[in-house]
């Protein structure tokens, strides 16, 4: 996901999209160790989706403590 696509999401979906990346990302993970993930580029892709969505989250947060 892009980055702006994070910021279009409210406060509460962001949340909600975090944790289900990383429950993907433990989902791959798990995957990657009994040799079931065919597509080894989606870890990668997804904790760099993690990121975008917490520095997002992180932006949001830095807006609502300077009002």
């Amino acid at each position: 996901m892009k980055p702006n696509e994070f910021r279009d999401l409210s406060p509460e979906e962001l949340q909600k999209r975090i944790v289900s990346l990383k429950e993907e990302l433990f989902s791959n993970r798990f995957k990657l160790g009994t040799g079931q993930l065919e597509n080894t580029h989606r870890i990668n892709e997804t904790k760099k989706d993690i990121a975008r969505a917490l520095t997002v989250a992180r932006e949001l947060q830095l807006k609502e403590q300077a009002k």
